[in-house]
């Protein structure tokens, strides 16, 4: 590779079930091979890289022989610890031949949204590539159940990319970008190359989950709200196209490319906002939202007008305005039933009301997070 993107250092790319495994014969040498020719590439011009595979539960599935994706829980972690040996022996028989060595990574929502777990994480993930070994991460799907899943891997790269401060994210799809519309039904669709916002009218064109994986369009935007928040740029592109890393690599404009925020938030802010699945929610009015939004403030019981979920103080809540769109993040000074109590109140009513001393606000605007 003679030359490469500015600034690109470490990069995350993430691939589908459906780019390399088969419905019915689970991994493909046939699709993976390309795949990782392109990924060794990058690997040997002095990039690190790391890969967020889908794949596991395909791959049992076939192991297993069974005619359809298995629907219970206990079915799809058989499935998943079947398939999950299966899907690292093909990576590292392919990797085998071009030199990188390859490191297995299973994470579930828990080892992300508990603070030290995603530290440790991250120090484990920035070791590998430290010693010039490309992690290969998938969700641990043999222990995960809803209360702990991150539920697909567009959205757990965003986090893989979010915990190693990659400089770019790429999402490999059978679909070579963001289109105007559904681009098998639509005629008059066209590939969109640059997103600096994601809007309401993209959210509501994003299509549904594909056959083998279990995301889409509506996962992708996801992904790119999580990156770009962080100030990671993110590209959707072909997978099927040979050599489509190394086009990225060289800044070719190649798939839908989504622009990073300026003003990127920091770390620990990243992970309140999109780390932590909230444990409930807060409606605030309209003054409330604007001492937020525009002047930093912090959030006190005065604004809050309606308190739902069981949540405990510590626990990460969002913030919805009078329209119903959750607007902020954060990390709740208060359980359930003392911002119920509090709801509404003067700060000089806190005491009355609960009948003992508590901070001033509902959530600090240090532990506040603004999507």
């Amino acid at each position: 590779m003679t030359r490469r993107r500015s600034g690109l250092r470490r990069i995350v790319v993430k691939v589908g079930s459906g780019l390399i495994a088969d419905a019915e014969r689970g991994p493909d040498p046939g699709r993976i091979g390309p795949l990782v020719a392109d990924l060794a590439a990058l690997h040997a011009d002095g990039l690190e890289v790391t890969l967020v595979t889908s794949g596991a539960i395909a791959a049992g599935t076939a192991r297993l022989g069974l005619r359809t994706r298995p629907r219970s829980i206990p079915e799809k972690q058989a499935a998943a610890a079947v398939g999950q040996a299966a899907l690292m022996w093909h990576y590292e028989q392919a990797f085998e031949p071009h030199g990188p060595r390859v490191a297995q990574v299973l994470l579930t929502q828990e080892d992300i949204s508990h603070r030290a777990r995603y530290l440790n994480a991250r120090n484990t993930l920035l070791t590998l590539l430290r010693y010039r070994v490309l992690p290969i991460v998938n969700e641990n799907d043999t222990v995960a159940v809803e209360e702990i899943k991150v539920g697909d891997n567009d959205n757990l790269a965003a986090l893989v990319a979010h915990l190693v401060e990659a400089d770019l994210l790429v999402l490999l799809s059978d679909i070579d970008g963001l289109y105007t519309g559904d681009p098998r039904h639509d005629t008059d669709a066209h590939r969109i190359e640059r997103v600096e916002a994601i809007t309401p009218e993209m959210e509501r064109r994003a299509g549904g989950e594909g056959a083998l994986g279990t995301g889409g369009m509506v996962t992708k935007l996801q992904a790119a709200q999580k990156a770009m928040a962080a100030g990671i740029p993110m590209i959707i592109a072909d997978g099927r196209r040979p050599g489509v890393l190394r086009a990225l690599a060289r800044g070719e404009s190649v798939g839908t490319y989504f622009a990073p925020r300026t003003d990127r938030l920091a770390a620990r802010k990243r992970w309140i906002g999109f780390a932590l699945p909230p444990q409930g929610v807060l409606d605030v009015d309209a003054g409330a939202r604007r001492a937020l939004v525009e002047r930093g403030k912090s959030l006190l019981p005065s604004g809050v007008v309606k308190v739902e979920g069981s949540f405990q103080a510590g626990d990460c809540v969002g913030l919805r305005d009078p329209e119903g769109r959750e607007f902020a993040r954060g990390i709740v000074g208060l359980d359930a039933r003392e911002a119920e109590l509090l709801r509404g109140a003067k700060t000089a009513e806190i005491e009355r009301r609960l009948g003992y001393r508590v901070a001033d606000e509902v959530i600090h605007r240090d532990d506040l997070v603004l999507l």
